[in-house]
């Protein structure tokens, strides 16, 4: 009996090997295609406990989240302007049909990331040639991001595989352009600026001609008025004297001479030399009236 307790053992382990091989377990994460000798025998895409043939068949798993494909190096494309472009892109992408993407690339990522950039590429370069600079940097930039997932989708589904996004990371001129571009854009800067400064020097010389020319009118308008008003008061006043001169002559004459005495001896270093019988004195001599 002791004699055939490690045959048992041997027995047990050896079925519980054969049972450890049959079994797999597939995450969540993963799609699983069960090979028989090479062929799909079997596609798995639930998670859970799962059993195989021991060593007729074996087990390849496949990730079914949303993978990346980011392009090494930048692509260049030409616009409808003729002009060379460098467009940085990534593609957003994942397996739908397992079965259908081991047929086509074997399961291989390298081979299906060369299969979608091509596919993309072609696209974006036909997008690209349909478009001017402007447009394909700003104006229509998610337009051809849109057309050119839908394109590509349509054509990856025929591997057993969705895209999820295309997107432009960068589009920029290559270096030799760059540098020709910025002194061009320099250049026209230059002169924008030279032509605005032109204007704007013209333009100040015109509104300082204008205030002096309206500076000349108003001090000529107001030296009018003032002309005016000025003749308009010393009529007024010359008026005002001959009324008052017709009333009484004699006390016009007797006021104007002491408004003239009071003008003579206005500083007491004034020196005035006269006739003492002088007309100038008549009314200090008397009431200016002449003696009969």
């Amino acid at each position: 009996m002791r004699r055939n307790l490690p045959f048992a053992a041997a027995a047990v382990l050896l079925i519980l090997a054969i049972l450890g091989s049959s079994m797999f377990t597939v995450d969540q994460r993963q799609y699983a295609i069960v090979f028989q000798f090479g062929e799909v025998k079997d596609v798995i895409t639930k998670p859970g406990l799962n059993f195989k043939w021991p060593l007729i068949q074996n087990v390849r798993f496949f990730d079914n989240r949303i993978l990346t494909y980011d392009a090494p190096d930048p692509e260049r494309f030409i616009t409808s302007e003729k002009k060379p472009m460098l467009v940085d892109a990534y593609i957003k992408w994942r397996i739908i049909d397992v079965k259908q993407y081991y047929i086509s690339v074997q399961g291989d990522e390298t081979r299906a990331h060369i299969r979608l950039s091509q596919t993309v590429n072609a696209l974006l370069r036909g997008e690209f040639g349909k478009r001017t600079v402007q447009e394909v940097v700003a104006g229509e930039r998610e337009k051809i991001m849109d057309d050119v997932r839908a394109k590509a989708d349509a054509d990856a589904r025929s591997i057993g595989v969705q895209i999820v996004d295309v997107r432009l990371k960068r589009v920029d001129y290559p270096q030799e352009v760059s540098e020709s571009v910025y002194r061009r854009m320099e250049t026209e800067r230059k002169r924008v600026a030279n032509q605005l400064r032109s204007d704007g020097a013209a333009q100040a010389e015109k509104i300082k001609a204008d205030a002096d020319r309206q500076r000349e009118v108003i001090i000529a308008d107001a030296y009018r008025d003032a002309q005016r008003i000025k003749g308009e008061g010393d009529a007024k006043a010359t008026e005002i004297y001959a009324k008052a001169f017709g009333k009484n002559p004699q006390f016009y004459s007797f006021y104007r001479s002491l408004e003239a005495y009071r003008q003579s001896f206005k500083n007491k270093s004034d020196v005035m030399v006269l006739d003492p019988s002088s007309e100038f004195f008549k009314y200090l001599k008397g009431t200016g009236q002449s003696r009969r």
